[in-house]
């Protein structure tokens, strides 16, 4: 490490890893930590350095990306980032890409204290290829000043950002795109699945869809995933159905009814049962090939 602090990552799986690479693209030098010994030595792999704990990197990072699962794990994390930093210490930047319950959130960030811990929430638009490649689309939320401190990460992370006002923002923001995403991924497979079973091939069918009126990025990114049946995962079903509970939930405490996403909960629910939780989420179509029409 040069004498330059590091940027420090907590999380290290698809996402994670994804914001890595284009940290280390970018020039910047990573500090990583993960449970999972096998994602820290892919981190060591390409560059990064592994800490031995979450209070390492509060005592040797002034910036630090949140890449955990869910809601819960970014508040055990940024707790332990408050009690392990240093008497003294510059308050740290905690950056957070996880989809998270935004009320819980908007609670985390007024009760975090400031000379700790100053929180960006920043969930990204897109897979983790996506984001790989530059193409994520970044929600910022909270302090625009915190913000603007950490601009050389969010710049790797992503280029493309709006800063939505008050911390929450970007995550009902991003529950909502993904509502929107989710449901394109099932209407895509659903109607890849009505085409073959018309006697179509799907591939060449894919093809005179994208040029169509019903054209969308989804089928870009997931319609030949959905067509080869590769489903290595740039964002897992488990993730998914997890992102959709939360939506649910949102909605019910607003008195609002979902039900395409009760639809989309079944689906992935099906998949989960069957074993396809790591999958992919265009593995969706797996689900909706082994549905039967009602009994009359």
């Amino acid at each position: 490490m040069s004498g330059k602090q590091p940027v420090g990552v907590i999380g290290i799986g698809l996402m994670g890893m994804a914001c890595a690479r284009r940290m280390r693209a970018a020039g910047l030098e990573l500090l990583g930590y993960d449970v999972d010994a096998k994602k820290l030595d892919a981190f060591v792999g390409f560059g990064g350095k592994a800490a031995e704990s979450v209070a390492q990197i509060a005592r040797d990072c002034h910036k630090v990306v949140l890449a955990v699962f869910n809601t819960d794990q970014v508040e055990t994390t940024v707790d332990a980032l408050v009690a392990a930093l240093p008497a003294g210490k510059t308050p740290l930047i905690a950056l957070c890409v996880s989809t998270c319950d935004p009320d819980k959130i908007s609670a985390l960030f007024a009760r975090t204290p400031a000379d700790k811990v100053r929180y960006v929430e920043a969930p990204v638009s897109g897979t983790s290829g996506q984001t790989e490649q530059g193409d994520a689309l970044g929600l910022i939320g909270g302090d625009p000043a915190a913000a603007a401190e950490c601009k050389d990460v969010l710049d790797a992370i992503c280029p493309r950002r709006h800063h939505l006002g008050a911390a929450g923002n970007g995550g009902r923001a991003k529950l909502a795109i993904n509502l929107i995403l989710g449901v394109n991924r099932a209407a895509l497979a659903e109607g890849l699945v009505f085409a073959q079973r018309l006697g179509l091939d799907p591939g060449a069918f894919l093809k005179v869809a994208r040029e169509s009126a019903a054209q969308s990025q989804v089928m870009d990114i997931k319609g030949p995933k959905m067509v080869s049946g590769d489903y290595t995962p740039h964002g897992f079903i488990t993730q998914t159905r997890k992102d959709f509970l939360l939506m649910l939930e949102q909605a019910k405490e607003r008195g609002q009814g979902l039900p395409l996403a009760e639809t989309y909960v079944s689906i992935v629910n099906g998949c989960v049962a069957a074993g396809e939780g790591e999958f992919d989420n265009s593995a969706v179509i797996e689900e909706i090939r082994r549905r039967k029409p009602p009994n009359p």
